[in-house]
């Protein structure tokens, strides 16, 4: 292969493995085999242009035009002239798909599904990437810069997956690059011929395809891999000693948190985009499915993570230290014996598309059975995967407390400890006085916390005005706060952070919690939790009760009992174990309620659309390592069988490809041009005679492959051509041999049969001098080592040897 022809190849791997960054992004991932293909005949068109050759800029631009050809095929064809020349109606399509894709990254949280018009950005985008860095470091011939163009493709996408990429990626991305660097630097040194490394045997490289032995790779070479893999060993350390940025709460964060045992701590989230991007994604695809014993689940709220830390830009977990997970929880904070607690189990499966690090619980669990590396934060109660470990296809079981105080408790509740007073009251110095002063005058002739807390959720949730809107702007500092409440219309994330800012103004402990409210019933007896329940709420600290749920946000989740002026009438059922279902798994057809409103659907508001990756309780699914072992074995049953063919296809490139001017390098292509003549005719059933001289090799050639005319003719200039270079005095290398050996390869294919043709080229005779090359560099290898042994024990000897016998 030409230096030019491993540039392009580089440059389309480096671009590929660059957009494997993408890869999580966008479900299903076959866009990215689209993506390769097009990428390929955009490299190739290149390739042929440069092979013309067309002028730098012209070659970029007949790329570019191609490019554009294959996206109007793929994107656009109905509205295309002849289906393939793209016209004003095929360019307004293509802003149509673009302003749709732009609409569907907005809506959809990570992975989103392959639209049209995200197809055309992720591809689109792929395919102007790769002509920046095949113009950059094939048609210009400077790598370097295209380093830019690649790190702007995995940025995007990094960005995009709220900074959880994967180290995978850039570890992918990384290497691409480099292996790009490393071609152009082969190809330069080559340009200068063997300047350090010596003279070889232009015969012996050109026969078998290797590289002939004569010492230790060059030292620019030599260096520029010790520099490459330096570079890379960086690029795999620095990244897994700086600290990971955390993902969204509700989506993808593949961070692990904590490390090692009974250490390391659990860094801030901020919940608030990924929480908006659930409430507002057009399907409510189901993430979550549990099965409760539980009589009533209006209560069973999945929480996730509390944020208890306010520090006027936004509402964040506080740092805190993580250990092992304890078979048995701590009893819960503040709750007193005397208040109701009754214990429930609840079996809980996630889908496989939703991954996250932290661990949807009921509140307030008391032992959690799971698998894998998860790690326990107990000031909040909640699990929090360790190095990489994260939510998705998890089952597990939860033993929790649903907890029932009465208000006359929560009324009576004592002081809550000065610490715990002091930390979950403070709030910024920036927060405006319109807020405390609004929590004073809603509150107004309340006696005790409970009563301003009620007072509080229902002004928000039924008296103050407020309108439920997921469209309205985020924000979760002063300045969202003090418009919210001003503008009275927002979602959860507003009326929750509000509420725990206000009630901290009046000295109530108040944290936010985010989560998941309790999910639609289904026919089978399982509840089905969707991207649509995603939920914030506030919990307001009543010493006696512990931590203790409000519900502010209108038309969402349900106002605790202790909170109305009735008393529950229903009473939690024993703590038994989660009554088995009828059927062995979850249905896979979403239930439908009787009582449910043409606008509750509309809405999306009657449960979750058809899960397609819920995993049933019993079947942990295919293991990783048998996956990967398949496709691996898949790969080898695939390629291996390739492996001559593709051989013999460089090594005739090599053999009849041009490179030097001088008389010895033409001497080098004749005798190149004969061998591989003489390896097409062993291919095709004609087996090398080396006992004979060049000419009657020939004619042996002639009659036994039945060629004639053209054919018959350049078999006899080649071997005529080498005559003149081993015996006469002043050789005159022959012109056009490259030429003659392929009219000899298609004379002796037109000779043959379909089979003897087809085994010529998957599984050619002549493959076996890879076998004697290696052999040969096997024997000259152990010779040396012979050699280097015999001297070491040489010198050994004479060590032994007394001192006066040496000398």
């Amino acid at each position: 292969m030409s230096g030019r022809g491993r540039l392009a190849l580089c440059a389309f791997a480096a671009t590929l493995m660059a957009a494997g960054a993408m890869l999580p992004l966008v479900e299903p991932a076959s866009w990215m085999l689209q993506a390769a293909f097009l990428l390929a005949i955009q490299s190739g068109v290149g390739a042929l242009a440069r092979r013309v050759p067309l002028a730098r800029p012209l070659t970029v631009a007949v790329q570019a035009l191609v490019t554009l050809l294959l996206l109007t095929v793929v994107f656009a064809r109905g509205q295309a002239i002849l289906g393939l020349l793209p016209g004003p109606e095929a360019i307004e399509q293509f802003g149509q798909l673009l302003n749709a894709g732009a609409e569907d990254v907005g809506r959809y949280a990570i992975p989103a599904p392959a639209t049209d018009g995200i197809r055309l950005m992720v591809i689109g985008g792929v395919l102007v990437i790769g002509l920046a860095v095949d113009a950059l470091a094939v048609t210009f011939r400077s790598a370097a810069p295209a380093g830019l163009p690649l790190l702007a493709l995995y940025s995007v996408a990094a960005g995009l997956s709220g900074g959880g990429a994967n180290w995978l990626w850039f570890l992918l991305a990384s290497t691409g690059y480099l292996v790009l660097l490393l071609a152009e630097g082969r190809d330069r040194l080559s340009q200068w011929g063997r300047v350090f490394g010596g003279a070889a045997s232009a015969q012996g490289r050109t026969a078998v395809g290797f590289d002939s032995a004569g010492g230790n790779p060059l030292a620019p070479v030599r260096t520029g891999r010790r520099i490459g893999a330096l570079a890379l060993g960086v690029a795999l350390v620095v990244p897994a000693a700086l600290p990971a940025l955390d993902g969204g709460l509700l989506g993808s964060a593949d961070s692990g948190d904590g490390a090692g045992a009974g250490g390391g701590t659990i860094s801030a989230v901020n919940p608030l985009v990924s929480l908006q991007d659930s409430l507002n994604q057009p399907e409510d695809r189901e993430v979550i499915r549990y099965r409760t014993n539980a009589t009533n689940t209006q209560d069973l709220y999945l929480r996730i993570v509390a944020l208890d830390q306010f520090d006027g830009t936004a509402w964040k977990s506080s740092e805190r230290k993580v250990k092992d997970v304890p078979d048995e929880l701590p009893r819960p904070d503040g709750l007193s014996p005397s208040v109701s607690a009754t214990e429930i189990k609840t079996n809980i499966s996630a889908a496989g598309s939703y991954k996250q690090s932290w661990l949807p619980l009921p509140y307030p669990a008391t032992k959690v059975r799971i698998k894998g590396r998860w790690r326990y934060e107990p000031t909040g109660r909640t699990l929090v995967g360790d190095r990489g470990q994260n939510t998705r296809g998890a089952q597990y079981q939860v033993t929790s407390l649903l907890v029932n105080p009465r208000p006359d408790q929560l009324a009576k509740a004592p002081a809550p400890p000065a610490a715990l007073l002091r930390e979950y009251t403070k709030v910024p110095d920036v927060l405006p006085a319109e807020v405390g002063n609004t929590a004073q005058k809603v509150t107004k002739g309340a006696t005790n916390d409970y009563e301003r807390a009620v007072k509080l959720q229902d002004w928000f949730a039924v008296d103050g005005g407020f309108t439920y809107d997921t469209q309205v702007t985020s924000g979760t500092g002063v300045s969202a706060i003090t418009r919210f409440l001003r503008q009275k219309k927002g979602f959860c994330v507003h009326f929750s952070f509000s509420m725990a800012a206000m009630a901290r103004t009046l000295g109530i402990p108040a944290r936010v919690a985010v989560g998941f409210t309790p999910g639609s019933p289904r026919s089978d007896g399982t509840m089905s939790v969707g991207l649509k329940e995603a939920h914030a709420w506030p919990e307001l600290y009543f010493e006696g009760v512990g931590w203790t749920r409000f519900e502010p946000t209108p038309s969402r989740g349900s106002a605790p009992e202790y909170t109305r002026a009735q008393s529950p009438s229903g009473k939690p059922s024993s703590p038994t174990q989660p009554g088995a279902s009828s059927s062995p798994t979850p249905s896979a057809a979403p239930s439908a309620s009787d009582n449910c409103t043409a606008q509750a659907k509309r809405l999306g508001e009657c449960g979750a659309a058809a899960p397609q990756d819920i995993l049933p309780p019993a079947d942990p699914g295919i293991p990783v390592g048998t996956v990967l072992g398949v496709s691996l074995a898949v790969l080898a049953v695939v390629v291996l069988p390739m492996l001559p063919m593709l051989w013999r296809m460089r090594v005739r490139a090599r053999r009849l490809g041009s490179g030097g001017r001088t008389p010895a390098d033409a001497a080098a292509r004749t005798l190149a041009a004969w061998q591989e003549i003489t390896d097409t005719a062993w291919d095709h059933g004609i087996p090398p005679d080396d006992s004979q001289t060049q000419r009657k090799a020939a004619a042996r050639i002639v009659r036994l492959g039945r060629l004639e005319d053209e054919a018959a003719d350049a078999v006899h200039r080649v071997a005529g051509a080498v005559e003149q270079v081993l015996y006469a005095p002043e050789p005159r290398p022959g012109t056009g041999l490259a030429d003659d050996a392929e009219l000899v390869r298609a004379g002796l294919a037109d000779a043959v049969s379909r089979g003897t043709r087809l085994r010529a080229l998957l599984a050619p005779r002549s493959a076996i001098r890879v076998m004697w090359a290696v052999s040969a560099r096997w024997a000259t290898l152990t010779d040396r080592w012979g050699v280097r042994r015999w001297r070491l024990d040489r010198w050994a000897e004479l060590l032994r040897r007394p001192s006066r016998q040496r000398g």
